[in-house]
């Protein structure tokens, strides 16, 4: 298995990240991915770098128009009067939060701040200068591993970060600025004609489901905590389950507040179920640790050992695979369970 990161990815540190009514240091930061670096090392990986493959895989999945204000808005923002050390909305448009999950094209708002809101759709993703940068080199990542399953690797790591899952095709949400799970399927999609993403991640990956929900070539899977009471909150339910060509090619398995590794392993057995009666060619997981207990987001009671249990069962699927890094945000739990999924998941995909 290949690993890929860019250090240029550490050029994202935020200082403000709004919840609950206050703002606060960002749970998403640097120290993730240099956790992760160090344990995954020790398995035998190598970092590696990704070359530069351009904007045009970007552009395949986000919006010309969004990825233009990505790569403005923080300098544009700082010409404001008064204006604060990072960008962040204070205004958003009326949106219907209906099954559709429809692009929503262009603003007519040319200024800053009304572009900000229509971009940004939360207080969780405060671009500073280094933004940018370090978004654009984490799809990158997605990208290089993508291509190097497309080029004969069975299996490979993108270390993403900042994550990617809940970004929009035209829209920054949850940490996120572009999504890096949907970039891969897109990639793959050259070479494979039926793709699945498959998503572990406590938060449900509302923006990869939007991007393909109207699809019938790319499954979107996922298991996550039920959020009616729980973020993305606008997404996740059951009942969603693709529209158009996509029906039935979007499965939602939400998890009650408090559910354990049984049920946790249970869930992902179905949606391993799922990608194998989809008939998918290549598999891309969205994987984030913040269902452990131990997370300071977790409403869930998994362990390290079910980690364990969800890469063996993932890795036995014996697909070519891309597994890209999301969410987990307690370093302690982070450094016990993407090391022994990453372990057990490489064992059993080596037998597959």
């Amino acid at each position: 298995m290949r690993l890929f990161f860019d250090p240029a990815q550490t050029a994202h540190r935020p200082t403000q990240y709004g919840v609950h009514g206050r703002l606060i240091t960002p749970l998403e930061n640097p120290a993730r991915a240099e956790t992760l670096i160090a344990k995954l090392s020790a398995l035998g990986l190598q970092q590696e770098a990704p070359a530069d493959h351009g904007l045009a895989p970007i552009h395949a999945v986000h919006a010309d128009h969004y990825v233009a204000f990505l790569t403005e808005a923080y300098d544009l923002f700082q010409k404001l009067p008064n204006a604060g050390p990072e960008v962040l909305p204070n205004i958003h448009p009326y949106v219907s939060s209906g099954a559709d999950f429809a692009p929503r094209g262009k603003p007519r708002t040319t200024g800053i701040l009304g572009r900000t809101g229509w971009y940004i759709g939360d207080l969780s993703c405060a671009m500073m200068d280094g933004t940018f940068r370090a978004a654009y080199a984490s799809a990158q990542t997605a990208i290089a591993a993508a291509e190097a399953v497309r080029s004969g690797e069975r299996a490979s790591f993108a270390l993403c970060r900042p994550p990617g899952h809940h970004a929009y095709a035209d829209r920054a949400n949850g940490f996120c600025f572009f999504n890096n799970a949907s970039i891969s399927a897109e990639i793959l999609r050259k070479t494979y004609s039926r793709v699945a993403i498959l998503d572990i991640d406590t938060h449900h990956g509302d923006g990869t489901q939007a991007i393909f929900y109207r699809r019938s070539d790319v499954l979107v899977a996922s298991t996550h905590t039920d959020p009616s009471a729980y973020y993305p909150h606008f997404a996740g339910y059951a009942e969603e389950t693709g529209a158009g060509d996509g029906e039935g090619f979007n499965l939602n398995l939400p998890l009650p507040f408090g559910a354990d590794d049984e049920a946790f392993v249970a869930a992902v057995e179905r949606l391993a179920e799922k990608v194998s009666s989809f008939g998918a060619e290549a598999l891309v997981i969205s994987a984030g640790w913040d269902a452990h207990r131990d997370d300071p987001l977790s409403k869930l009671a998994v362990t390290t050992e079910a980690y364990g249990r969800i890469g063996t069962i993932l890795g036995g699927l014996g697909l070519p695979t891309v597994i890209v890094q999301e969410g987990g945000y307690s370093l302690a739990a982070v450094a016990e369970a993407a090391p022994l999924f990453t372990e057990r998941f490489q064992a059993a995909h080596e037998l597959g």
